[in-house]
């Protein structure tokens, strides 16, 4: 049973930055790899980023390089640092964990949170 919550988005300028946050309920944190997705008006939701419990990370393409996701577990929280926003970028922003630790099995439950907006204008 574990429980998301998204926060840090809001409006920003383009080529500005902000950190989104994602808490998790449960305590020990580090058997959950954990995503990043977002999702625009009109578009499918899709992959922004991913994070493994012992902290590998893969990016899509089009946050490679100005975004970067870490975790800190005594915390129960994984971060999405975005810099050099794009308008391209606003959406809402959703965190996803997924259960990988010990005895994990296939298609096991996916736990979403309830996403933060992002808007990047001038």
């Amino acid at each position: 049973q574990v429980q998301l919550v998204e926060s840090g988005g809001g409006l920003v300028q383009p080529g500005g930055s902000l950190r989104l946050s994602c808490a998790a309920s449960g305590g020990i944190f580090s058997s959950y790899a954990v995503s990043w997705y977002r999702q625009a008006p009109g578009k499918q939701r899709e992959l922004v980023a991913d994070i493994s419990g012992g902290g590998t990370a893969i990016y899509a393409d089009s946050a490679e390089g100005r975004f970067t996701i870490s975790r800190d577990n005594a915390k129960n929280t994984v971060y999405l640092q975005m810099n050099s926003l794009k308008v391209e970028d606003t959406a809402v922003y959703y965190c996803k964990a997924y259960y990988t630790g010990p005895y994990y099995y296939a298609n096991g439950p996916n736990y979403w949170g309830q996403g933060t907006q992002v808007t990047v204008s001038s």
